[in-house]
């Protein structure tokens, strides 16, 4: 068939529904969530937004169904559904994170970061954190250390050389880990370290249960990268006459370098802010001890916890301060992580 038998009649113009007429579709969902709820008797913002939010999902759908069809509607829902669930799951967070920058601002200064409780009262305004951020640095880089090492050693075991019943003792074992809940690990070490061997409350006490905490998550994120590893770059190195130990050195981990930062930033992540597992092995102290092999050593999530407890408004700003402080070293580590891993890649 020639084009010259396609009239110009038979192509017609797609029409579809511009984005400012979206935009206005979302501004009369505003004003229609705020005349509901005014009209109920109530004032409340949040309620307002819940239902604009619902009108939205009804009147974006119904003008693009009028310009654009049934397909197109359905596809402008679900789209709206994707960000309405982007935005609802963004509201705890931005919500936590805004009222720990609020009231934690009130005390995060210097005097704060460089002092510690030694001799300060409840009621006392002054009082820091610097103990506090010593013993969470030196517990979470010991279990950093034990942990890192083992899990790696354990994932490149069951992916690049694992066989038989052992793989799979491994496997059952890191997931039975994942599922642990962060009191049991310090209990353990409670009733293993502390009581049987009488070591006493350490640092390194609580670095043992983090570790234990740390050690599934590094093993689960490492072998899941390592398996993403494609098979040619091992059979390539292989067919050269490289070991197989020097393969899985030099071409399976650096290949897998950020994958695999980013799953030990995760497992760093999460037990930095564990509380329960400090509170049976290092209990908590208000001095600064740099020795976490002996004696009892403060960490910012069982400072938060002993100045929360305190009715004080004194105490109650140390906690929100100390709150913030470890929000920002999480955030920090982060940070940190997304370096290593440009970096790896772009070297890659």
């Amino acid at each position: 068939m020639s084009t010259a038998t396609l009239s110009d009649s038979s192509v017609r113009p797609t029409r579809s529904v511009s984005t400012g007429a979206l935009s206005g579709v979302g501004v009369l969902a505003v004003l229609v969530g705020t005349a509901v709820v005014q009209l109920a008797g109530g004032s409340n913002p949040a309620l307002m937004v819940v239902v604009a939010g619902l009108a939205y999902l009804v009147l974006a759908p119904a003008v693009v169904l009028a310009v654009q069809g049934r397909r197109a509607a359905v596809d402008r829902l679900f789209t709206s559904l994707a960000w309405g669930s982007f935005l609802l799951a963004l509201v705890p967070l931005v919500s936590v994170v805004a009222l720990v920058v609020k009231n934690g601002a009130k005390r995060f200064d210097l005097d704060f970061l460089t002092h510690s409780m030694r001799g300060i009262g409840p009621r006392d305004a002054h009082g820091g954190a610097y103990h506090a951020i010593i013993g969470t640095l030196q517990q979470v880089g010991i279990a950093s250390l034990i942990a890192i090492p083992i899990g790696l050693l354990a994932a490149v075991y069951v992916v690049e050389h694992g066989r038989g019943p052992l793989v799979s003792a491994v496997q059952f074992v890191t997931d039975v880990m994942t599922g642990v809940p962060s009191i049991v690990a310090g209990l353990f070490v409670f009733t293993f370290w502390v009581l049987a061997l009488g070591q006493g409350f350490s640092g390194f006490a609580a670095a043992l249960a983090l570790a234990i905490l740390m050690l599934p998550t590094v093993v689960r994120t490492t072998e899941v990268v390592l398996a993403l590893v494609p098979d040619s770059l091992r059979e390539a190195a292989l067919a050269l006459g490289v070991p197989r130990w020097k393969t899985v050195v030099r071409v399976v981990l650096p290949t897998a370098a950020s994958g695999i930062t980013t799953g030990v930033v995760l497992a760093i992540a999460r037990v930095t802010g564990e509380t329960a597992p400090l509170l049976l092995t290092a209990l908590n102290f208000d001095s600064i001890n740099t020795n976490p092999f002996q004696g009892q050593q403060a960490g910012l999530p069982s400072y938060v916890f002993a100045q929360a407890g305190q009715p004080q408004a004194a105490a109650l700003d140390r906690a929100w301060a100390g709150a913030l402080t470890l929000l920002l070293l999480v955030l920090l580590l982060n940070l940190v992580a997304r370096l290593i891993s440009r970096r790896t890649r772009l070297k890659g």
